[in-house]
């Protein structure tokens, strides 16, 4: 299994990256090297909206399209939804996302 490098931006500025199997969720990734900025309550079940993420602008074009649930749930996020918002249990990594940059919102409640 391949492995790529994720970059975090948290809200303040602070930035970590961390290095994921391709093939599982950017949630899921995130949530087992401890980035608190994502809850993911529902375990990735797409019923929660607390694993929120903003995807920078040029990575858009590199992610499947949200589908209606997600997109429905994106209506129920604690911070601003903005035109790059994503629910990171929705983001499946893949070679094509090797270096994928993302910034935490300040909240996810």
């Amino acid at each position: 299994m391949a492995k790529i490098t994720l970059h975090l931006r948290s809200h303040d500025g602070a930035s970590r990256s961390l290095v994921a199997p391709t093939g599982q969720s950017l949630m899921r990734a995130a949530t087992r090297a401890g980035v608190e900025e994502i809850a993911a309550d529902c375990g990735g079940c797409l019923t929660c909206a607390t694993c929120h993420v903003y995807v920078d602008a040029p990575w858009l074009a590199s992610l499947k399209p949200a589908g209606p649930d997600e997109l429905a749930m994106l209506e129920m996020t604690a911070d601003e939804r903005r035109p790059n918002s994503r629910l990171s249990c929705q983001l499946e990594l893949s070679t094509e996302l090797d270096g994928l940059t993302v910034e935490l919102p300040q909240r996810q409640y």
